[in-house]
C-alpha cells in the first residue's frame, strides 16, 4: 500500500503541472480587463501603464512560470518562514491579488473557515442521511419507503442549487413569521462571534438553509448509488450462503453486504467532496456566505486572474487528492484488492 501511495503521489505531480498549465492558458485567453472597474475618467495611457505594472505585457510563458514559481515555491517558503522564523522571504515575491493588492493565499485562508464550516457540515449531513436511505431502500425494494426515497432523490437531482436556495428563502424566511421556530435567516453573518450560547444558536440557525440546499444534492446522489450497490450484492451467492449458515439479517446486511457495497460508493463520496465545494459557489452567492465561492465569483467579475487561477488550481488539487484517497480506501474495504 505504501509503495502504491508513493507511486500515485509521484504520478500526481506531472498531472497537476499539466492541469495548472491548462487553467492558466484558459483563463489568460478569457475576455476581461482588470482595469474595467476603474473610473472612466482615467486616460487610456494610464490604464495601459496599470496593465504593464500587473505584468500583462510579459509573454504568456513568462507569466505562467512566474505564477507557478510563486505558487509552489515562494508561498510555501513564506509560510515556512512564518512557522520557523529563520528564513527571510520578502513580501515582493508573494502572489498578489490584482483587485485587493493583498497576498492571494492570505485572502483564501481568511475565507476558507466559513466555506469549510458550511460545506463540511452539509456534506457530513448529506452522507449520514443518504447511506441509511440507500440501505433501507435496497433491503425493502419497491416498498413505500423505497418509493419515497426515490421521489426525494429525483427532486434532489432535478432541482439546481440556485433554484432550491431561492425556494428555501421563500418558504422559511419570507413566508414564515419572524417569531416562528421555523424562521431562518437568509443572509449569512460572517462577522458573528460565537462567545455565548445565544450567538451559538444564531450561528446554527443561519447555517440551516445553506446546509439544507447542499445536503439535498449530496443525499440525492449518494443514496441512489448506495441503493444500486446494495441491490447488486443482495443477490450474490455469498449472501445466500450466509443466510443458510443461520446468520441473522442484521449480520448479513451490515457486516457482509454493506462492506462490499461500500466499495463503489467510496469513490462517489470521496470525489463528491470537491464537487460540493463547486456547488457551494452558487449557494454562497445566494446566502451571502463570505467564503471561497463568493471570493471566486467576485474575482471573476473583477478579472483578478491570480486569484481565479489559484482558487481553480486548489479545486484541481482537491480532485487529485481525494481520487487517491478513494483508491486507498478500496484496499481497506476489499481484502481482494492488493496494490503491492
Amino acid at each position: 500500500m505504501l509503495t502504491y501511495t508513493l507511486r500515485r503521489l509521484l504520478t500526481a505531480i506531472p498531472t497537476l503541472f499539466f492541469i495548472s498549465l491548462i487553467i492558466f492558458l484558459l483563463l489568460d485567453l478569457a475576455p476581461g480587463d482588470p482595469t474595467a472597474s476603474l473610473p472612466l475618467t482615467i486616460p487610456p495611457e494610464v490604464r495601459e501603464q496599470i496593465r504593464q505594472s500587473l505584468g500583462m505585457g510579459e509573454p504568456v510563458h513568462i507569466r505562467y512560470l512566474l505564477w507557478l514559481k510563486q505558487m509552489i515555491w515562494s508561498e510555501p517558503l513564506f509560510y515556512l518562514s512564518e512557522l520557523v522564523g529563520w528564513i527571510d522571504t520578502p513580501d515582493t515575491v508573494r502572489l498578489i491579488s490584482w483587485q485587493t493588492r493583498a497576498p492571494v493565499l492570505d485572502t483564501i485562508f481568511e475565507r476558507l473557515p466559513q466555506t469549510i464550516m458550511v460545506v463540511g457540515l452539509a456534506y457530513i449531513v448529506g452522507v449520514l442521511i443518504a447511506l441509511p436511505i440507500g440501505i433501507i431502500s435496497a433491503y425493502k425494494q419497491y416498498s413505500v419507503f423505497d418509493q419515497a426515497g426515490t421521489f426525494v432523490s429525483m427532486i434532489g437531482f432535478s432541482i439546481p442549487p440556485f433554484f432550491s436556495g431561492v425556494l428555501m428563502i421563500i418558504l422559511f424566511t419570507v413566508m414564515m413569521p419572524n417569531d416562528s421556530f421555523w424562521w431562518f435567516p437568509s443572509i449569512y453573518d460572517t462577522t458573528l462571534i460565537i462567545d455565548s450560547w445565544a450567538n451559538f444558536g444564531k450561528q446554527v440557525r443561519q447555517m440551516v438553509l445553506p446546509v439544507m440546499v447542499l445536503a439535498l444534492q449530496t443525499t440525492a446522489q449518494i443514496s441512489r448509488f448506495m441503493r444500486a450497490s446494495m441491490l447488486d450484492n443482495l443477490n450474490q451467492d455469498y449472501v445466500r450462503t450466509a443466510r443458510a449458515k443461520g446468520m441473522t439479517e442484521s449480520v448479513v446486511v451490515l457486516r457482509h453486504v454493506l462492506r462490499n457495497s461500500m466499495i463503489p460508493v467510496v469513490t462517489v463520496i470521496a470525489l463528491g467532496i470537491p464537487a460540493v465545494f463547486g456547488g457551494a459557489i452558487i449557494t454562497e452567492q445566494i446566502f451571502k456566505v463570505n467564503g471561497i465561492g463568493q471570493l471566486l465569483i467576485v474575482s471573476i467579475q473583477a478579472s483578478d486572474l491570480p486569484m481565479v487561477q489559484t482558487v481553480t488550481f486548489i479545486f484541481a488539487v482537491m480532485v487529485v487528492f481525494f481520487n487517491l484517497i478513494a483508491d486507498i480506501l478500496y484496499g481497506i474495504l476489499d481484502p481482494r484488492i492488493r496494490y503491492d
